[in-house]
Formats: C-alpha cells, sequence, structure tokens
C-alpha cells in the first residue's frame, strides 16, 4: 500500500531534512501519484514544488503543461515550468537529447540542500537493467539506477524504486486521478519501449518475480561496484601526480591489466568524463602506453585526448587548443584571462620583478613563435625555451600555450616558470610573481 510514509523515509535518507522539495512531473501516472502521496502530508506539501519540463516535441505539449498547472493548483502545490530545446545535437540520440535537456533544467532549481523527487520504480530498474546487459555495460550498469545521489547542488531521490508498477497504477485508480499519456511510450522503435511492450510480458509471464528479483541483483552489483571504486582510489593514488591529474606509466604498469583498466576508469569518473568503452580501453593501452618513452600518440575519444609525454599519461580536454594572439595586459589589473581554461595572475613577492618596474611598463602577453631566449638568475648565458622545457620536462602541447610576458617589448617572464635575470630582484618588499592556474 502506498502511503506519504514511502516519501518521509526517502527525504529521512538525506543528511538534514530537504529545505524545499521538487518533484519531476510530467504529467503522466507514475509522477501524478508521486505529487498526489505528497501532497496529502502538509509538512510536504508546504515545502514542495512540482516542475515540468516543456520539451516541445510533441504537438500535445502545450495541453500537458496546461494539465500539469491546473493538477498542481488543485493540490494546493507549487508550481514551476520549464521550456527547453530538447532536439538532438550531433551524436545525441532523441531520447539523450530529451533527457540531458530536462535534467539541466532540474538541476538550475536545486539549492544546497533541496532535493529533487522522481517516480521511477521498480519496472523501470528492471528496464534499466536488462538494457545495460544487452549493451555490454559494466557493474555499475548493471547496478541499475541508485535510490539517492548527489544532483545539481542538492540531492536526487528515487521513493518508488522498490514499488512495483501495478501499485502505482492501483493507487491512481482507486483516487481517481487524471493523467496524461505520451504517444512515443507506445512507438517500440525506442529500445525502452520494445523491452517495455513486447519482451518484458513474456518475463513476467515466466518469472512472475523478475522485477524484484533483477532489483536485488542490481543491489549486489551495486555493492560490488562500490568495494571496486574503493580499491581503484586506493592504487589511483599510487600513481596519480595530483598537481597536473597525470597517470604515472610505469607504476600503472606495474598492476596487471584489470587493475590498470580500473584506475584508468576511475581517472575518467574524477574528471567528469564518460566511461570508456572496452575498445577505447584497448586503443589507449596499446596505442598509447605501447608506444613507447619517446613517441608522441594521441587518442581521441570521450570528449577528450589521451596523450603520454615521457612516463606521464595525460588527459586533455578536446578544446584545450586555442588560437593564440598577443594579449595586452591592462594597467593596475591583477590577472587576465587567456582562452577559456588559463587564467594568469600577479602574486606579490620578496623576490621577482619590483612592482614599482611592472606599474610603470607597457605589458603584453605573447605566445611561443620559435627562438625565445631568456637569462635566469644563478646561471650563465642566455637559455632557449625549448631546452629549458625539456629540461623541466614540459609535455610538447603545453609549450605553445605557455604565456610569455614581455615588458616594453622585452621577454620578462615565462609563465609561472622562469623570470628573467633582466628584471629579477631579490630582498625586496614590493615585488611580483606569477601564478597560472588551468580549469
Amino acid at each position: 500500500m502506498l502511503t506519504p510514509r514511502l516519501i518521509e523515509s526517502a527525504l529521512e535518507s538525506c543528511e538534514a531534512s530537504p529545505r524545499q522539495i521538487f518533484l519531476a512531473y510530467s504529467g503522466g501516472v507514475d509522477s501524478h501519484v508521486l505529487l498526489h502521496l505528497c501532497a496529502q502530508d502538509p509538512t510536504m506539501r508546504d515545502r514542495l514544488t512540482a516542475v515540468h519540463v516543456h520539451h516541445g516535441l510533441q504537438i500535445q505539449a502545450d495541453a500537458w503543461a496546461e494539465h500539469a498547472e491546473a493538477t498542481a493548483r488543485d493540490l494546493g502545490v507549487n508550481f514551476l515550468l520549464f521550456r527547453v530545446d530538447a532536439h538532438p545535437k550531433s551524436g545525441e540520440s532523441p531520447e539523450e537529447a530529451a533527457r540531458n535537456a530536462r535534467y539541466a533544467a532540474l538541476k538550475s532549481v536545486l539549492a544546497p540542500g533541496d532535493a529533487l523527487l522522481v517516480a521511477q520504480h521498480q519496472d523501470d530498474q528492471l528496464e534499466t537493467v536488462l538494457l545495460q546487459l544487452l549493451r555490454g555495460g559494466g557493474l555499475l550498469g548493471l547496478a541499475g539506477m541508485p535510490a539517492s545521489l548527489p544532483f545539481g547542488r542538492g540531492a536526487l531521490l528515487r521513493p518508488f524504486l522498490p514499488v512495483r508498477k501495478q501499485l502505482i497504477d492501483d493507487y491512481a485508480a482507486a483516487h481517481r486521478l487524471h493523467w496524461v499519456e505520451d504517444p512515443s511510450n507506445n512507438d517500440s522503435v525506442y529500445d525502452r519501449n520494445f523491452l517495455r511492450r513486447q519482451v518484458l510480458p513474456l518475463l513476467k509471464q515466466r518469472w512472475p518475480s523478475c522485477a524484484q528479483t533483477v532489483a536485488r541483483a542490481a543491489g549486489h552489483c551495486a555493492e560490488a561496484h562500490a568495494l571496486l571504486v574503493d580499491m581503484a582510489a586506493e592504487s589511483f593514488g599510487e600513481v596519480c601526480q595530483e598537481s597536473d591529474n597525470t597517470l604515472s606509466i610505469e607504476r600503472l604498469n606495474a598492476f596487471d591489466l584489470p587493475r590498470r583498466q580500473l584506475i584508468i576508469r576511475h581517472w575518467f569518473r574524477r574528471m567528469g568524463l564518460k566511461m570508456p568503452s572496452q575498445a577505447f580501453l584497448n586503443r589507449l593501452f596499446e596505442q598509447v602506453i605501447g608506444a613507447g618513452m619517446h613517441g608522441d600518440p594521441v587518442l581521441y575519444g570521450q570528449g577528450c585526448q589521451i596523450r603520454r609525454y615521457r612516463d606521464r599519461l595525460y588527459c586533455l580536454k578536446d578544446d584545450h587548443d586555442e588560437a593564440r594572439q598577443d594579449i595586452a595586459w591592462p594597467k593596475d589589473w591583477e590577472a587576465i584571462t587567456i582562452g577559456k581554461r588559463l587564467t594568469l595572475s600577479c602574486v606579490r613577492s620578496m623576490a621577482g620583478i619590483p612592482e614599482a618596474v611592472w606599474r610603470q611598463a607597457v605589458v603584453t602577453v605573447r605566445f611561443r613563435r620559435g627562438g625565445e631566449k631568456i637569462p635566469l638568475p644563478g646561471r650563465q648565458g642566455r637559455h632557449s625555451l625549448k631546452k629549458l622545457y625539456q629540461e623541466t620536462g614540459i609535455p610538447p602541447w603545453q609549450r605553445e600555450a605557455m604565456p610569455l610576458i614581455y615588458l616594453d617589448g622585452k621577454l620578462a617572464a615565462v609563465a609561472d616558470l622562469w623570470i628573467s635575470a633582466e628584471f629579477y630582484r631579490e630582498d625586496q618588499c614590493d615585488c611580483i610573481r606569477f601564478a597560472l592556474r588551468r580549469d
């Protein structure tokens, strides 16, 4: 039997009682039942907002939005409508595009301490796990949907996850609820609909409790995945260099292949990238790690580039390469932005470029054109940047992006690495150095 206590129990799983409760309300039967249950409890209703996302993909979309607003009003619940562009971009499926647009809208409403309720249930879990199995998903995929997870600045909760679909339908009928039907749910061209309409009825005929047993198996997979994540984090700490998030290839190769793959997947997870496929991992080990110390291989995919330099493995965003143009550093500015990912700042120091010299000069940031040399404090002669980069182990693709700071046309500093002996002073109170931050 469905009661508000089910939702209260889900809310109690949060670290603190949510200040505001948002509910993803499509107008379909599942989210309608969830909204109706929440509205029965005054302590929830006073904090509750029904959020309807208007995808604009169906001719009935305007009518659905009107129905959602009217239902929320009748139940005494706050209402919020989002209109989104859910048309697929290059490389996106229609389902993925709609989901991404919907999740982006829902995330935007959450403040820290808020909760979002969604109405996915036990039968949805069954479909999710079977789809992951048919697509060759790993443990994380076979774990299905978690009952709760961080979402935007708040948390996403699935209070119906242990609930059979039939119980939801029975509740809707008993309370004479009126909901909308999305005709796309009947289109078996979509994998999930094909499973729901063609496959699951046969499975349930033979195994009536398959939703419960698959949910239990998903729980086992979730537990196993959590253990692997802990193991991966421990091994990752032995391989990763925190300062630049690179991996030591020598230390990585000291592990057996399954552990190496686990470490790479953990690396991707930390960077917020999609999990690499097995084929991608195979290419990474063969083409990049297997290229040898002096190669410069590049592997593209997953929205990033994987490269190696000497013993280090690097993961770079695909958009890291940008046109390099001279930048005039405005007077009295403490920092400038370079492209999308770099910020160059002045830092007060007891040694460096005297601030008076800095303030009086015309400051320009340029990029490497070849042949640049710089004298360094405590070293004889002038040194080519090419040799200095090699000595320091700066990867080739980073060298072109290193900002060169010129004062009145003279090279005064190279990013946060070196200051020219011509400008460098010690034991002065008012000097500056530079800090380079990569986002």
